[in-house]
């Protein structure tokens, strides 16, 4: 007799998965690139099956940053908000390819326009997850001088979520730059207090600081590792896991 397949068993009962802008501009980093969103669609399509709420928080660095608008002249608090909107793109696209794989998704803005998202609500937002919904988050903080990783600690800390996923181009936390210093060294685990001391950059300050006072753990995983999201979810050893 055959022995029947065992049940993926996922650790993280919610997570906040944090894309950033250049994920979905594929190899290239800028633009909309259709096979890297249905790809990013796939994973997420993937854990959605175990069970896992998801919610997730993109970037908008593939169409305009904000930061660098204002190195080329544009007003600070304006170019923020451009990028802000720049992340809305992004989180249409990835809606687009989610619910074409079967994933019902709605996408809820920190700046309100209710003709192509939702306002951000915390409780309907939760409600959504609740009917087995994904949820993206874009907008930002809907506030200038604020990242995308300080809306995706705030955000995970509102909706309760049980860790924040980062995906990167690389496959961990490292005390160096390993594309440029071949002994560099990868942690596997390390402290909030460890990463603040040896000054990693795991998130950017204020979105650290936050994750720090309310003890919430992140993963630093690269997500361009097929099925790799997957393997983080269910607790396997992937990338670097930041907790207190």
């Amino acid at each position: 007799m055959k022995k029947k397949p065992s049940k993926l068993t996922p650790r993280y009962r919610r997570i906040l998965l944090k894309l950033s802008g250049e994920a979905l501009g594929g190899t290239e980093g800028s633009g909309i690139c259709p096979e890297a969103v249905h790809d990013m669609a796939s994973q997420v399509s993937g854990v959605r099956k175990l069970g896992v709420e998801v919610v997730i928080v993109v970037g908008g660095g593939n169409i305009f940053r904000g930061l660098q608008g204002s190195k080329r002249g544009i007003e600070r608090a304006t170019g923020d908000y451009m990028g802000m909107l720049a992340t809305v793109i992004n989180a249409l696209a990835l809606q687009d390819a989610l619910e074409k794989q079967g994933v019902p998704t709605r996408v809820q803005s920190a700046i309100p326009m209710s003709q192509v998202a939702e306002p951000f609500i915390r409780r309907r937002a939760v409600r959504h997850l609740e009917k087995g919904r994904v949820v993206i988050f874009a907008a930002g903080t809907g506030n200038p001088y604020f990242s995308t990783d300080t809306a995706a600690a705030l955000r995970a800390n509102e909706m309760g979520v049980d860790v924040i996923l980062k995906a990167t181009k690389v496959d961990g936390v490292y005390d160096k730059d390993p594309k440029q210093f071949s002994d560099a060294k990868r942690y596997a685990n390390i402290s909030h207090i460890e990463a603040l001391e040896k000054q990693l950059k795991v998130m950017d300050a204020s979105a650290f600081a936050l994750c720090l006072e309310n003890k919430m753990p992140i993963v630093v995983f690269d997500f361009f590792v097929p099925e790799n999201l997957l393997r983080v979810v269910l607790g396997k050893n992937v990338g670097t896991s930041v907790s207190t």
